[in-house]
């Protein structure tokens, strides 16, 4: 089966030239023009991956990717934008989105993203599976997570850094490991600040004092250790 890709972009040629370059790849391609339509494609079409541009009328593809965050879509994403400051790309990553390509680009690049971020996400399932940190059960086949009959909501950053970090359990990674697992390979510019405000989600989301974390530990000056 095809995989389904979603490309939300306003400007007519860029689309195109997307639409036809992933379908030269044998994907399956779905076009819209603006946010608001590629907030209802994303909800209605179940697509495996999205292609999102910032800069749109009606909604920004920020608002779109946190929208879809807070809805529980965990479809990964792709931020198109001609901005190419830090805290911008460090936004998008902060709202959910998994990678970050600034205009101009060649159209190679943003598919050897989009078959990298899939090839991540089908290791994602089939690595892991099922397993539980402490009182908490996770599904990474499905994307979910739970402590009882409680649903909690990991964006698909948290996940991957969990499962680095399950791989890895008991042994202490350090912020650098963790920027390269996660990002290096794709020459995103981020701070390891971004990976502590990350920790510091998840611990609130699974850790039952955040304060006084029991599964994901700070090593002072190196970086973190989870312990099950």
């Amino acid at each position: 089966m095809k995989k389904k890709i979603l490309i939300v972009e306003d400007e007519p040629g860029i689309l195109l030239s997307l639409k036809d370059e992933l379908e030269s790849e044998c994907y399956e391609v779905i076009p819209a023009e603006d946010g608001e339509k590629g907030l209802n494609a994303a909800r209605d079409k179940m697509p495996d991956l999205i292609i999102l541009d910032v800069m749109m009328p009606k909604l920004n593809g920020f608002e779109v990717c946190k929208q879809l965050r807070k809805e529980g879509n965990r479809t990964p994403i792709i931020m198109l934008t001609v901005k190419d400051k830090e805290i911008d790309k460090v936004l998008g990553l902060e709202l959910g989105a998994d990678d970050y390509v600034t205009k101009p680009f060649s159209l190679r690049e943003v598919v050897a993203r989009v078959k990298a971020i899939l090839r991540r996400t089908e290791d994602l399932l089939d690595e892991l599976n099922i397993c539980s940190i402490g009182d908490i059960h996770l599904d990474f086949r499905k994307y979910e997570a739970y402590r009882g009959e409680m649903s909690i909501e990991l964006t698909p950053l948290e996940y991957r850094m969990l499962k680095i970090l399950i791989m890895k359990k008991e042994q202490v990674i350090t912020r650098n490991d963790l920027l390269d697992a996660i990002w290096g390979e794709d020459e995103i510019v981020v701070s390891s600040r971004t990976i502590d405000s990350h920790i510091a989600n998840i611990r609130k989301k699974i850790e039952d004092d955040p304060s006084n974390p029991k599964h994901i530990i700070n090593i002072w000056g190196v970086g973190y250790k989870l312990i099950p």
